[in-house]
């Protein structure tokens, strides 16, 4: 990331992942099949896949594994989904207690084919995950809905303790790898999970081409929606049919933004080559 950006495609050094493999890896691995759940680590192809679930954590993902847009950047199937399991938040609430996890993350696919764009499905799942596992702590990461305000409200009400929605990258390169979500749309979907007095937190991905000054116009949007955590890592194309990296941003890089993220007032900053939103998300919600 710099003012002018040269293509670097060649994978760099420091962009070394753990091995999915060990006895807490099979464990959740063999969890994850039984209860015919999904988790973003898989669909999205996670880098940190092999880290996270040898340490016993994963983030499952909701309301199927077909999503009903396109984004450039983003492995996880796309096409129709099919209709949503009723069965699914009961799952998923059993599975976070066979783990005896401290600190649960979920996510979903979009689902702009239903009237409710799925906000009845998460409120229920974050719902039962609470009432079978009051001790665990409950992070969502929720898709923009599209802008309705009224489901976010009812996706909060259910009061988990961290609401995340990611931003992915700066305003001007939006348009380019979102598909439908846009900048602002999105700004105000974290101002609205701001108001109801619980965390806010997003995420961007750095290396699609975007400068520094517009990293740290970023910040700043994201500090004026009400945003009080923020992820930065770097963006690794699933395959090759999806948007090709631009730029491997260094560690030193990361560190800079780690710091003036702090500097202009967000409670926490991850940013590394390698976090994705929920990466080592316990932390967060410390914060």
């Amino acid at each position: 990331m710099s003012d002018e950006l040269q293509p670097r495609p060649r994978l760099p050094r420091w962009m070394k992942m753990q091995l999915p493999k060990g006895e807490s890896y099979s464990k959740v691995k063999n969890l994850v099949s039984k209860h015919g759940l999904h988790t973003i680590c898989t669909s999205g192809n996670c880098p940190n896949i092999g880290e996270c679930w040898n340490r016993g954590t994963a983030t499952f993902m909701i309301l199927g594994e077909i999503c009903t847009r396109n984004c450039k950047f983003c492995g996880v199937k796309t096409g129709r989904p099919l209709p949503p399991d009723p069965l699914e938040p009961a799952r998923v609430a059993e599975s976070i207690r066979i783990m005896q996890v401290k600190h649960a993350v979920i996510t979903s696919v979009d689902r702009d084919d239903l009237p409710d764009l799925g906000a009845a499905i998460w409120a229920e799942t974050i719902r039962q995950v609470k009432q079978l596992n009051p001790d665990t702590r409950l992070e969502v990461l929720i898709p923009d809905f599209q802008g309705r305000k009224e489901l976010i409200v009812q996706v909060a009400a259910a009061k988990p303790n961290v609401i995340s929605h990611n931003l992915e990258t700066v305003e001007r390169l939006t348009p380019q790898i979102r598909s439908a979500a846009k900048y602002r749309r999105s700004l105000d979907v974290i101002s609205a999970i701001a108001e109801t007095g619980l965390v806010a937190k997003s995420g961007i991905m750095l290396g699609l081409g975007e400068t520094e000054a517009e990293v740290l116009q970023t910040m700043d949007d994201l500090l004026a929606a009400g945003c009080k955590v923020m992820t930065i890592g770097q963006y690794l194309a699933p395959t090759v049919s999806h948007i090709p990296v631009y730029e491997y941003v260094t560690p030193e890089q990361f560190e800079k933004c780690r710091k003036i993220g702090l500097e202009k007032g967000f409670s926490f900053v991850e940013s590394s080559p390698l976090v994705r939103s929920s990466y080592r998300a316990e932390q967060h919600v410390e914060a």
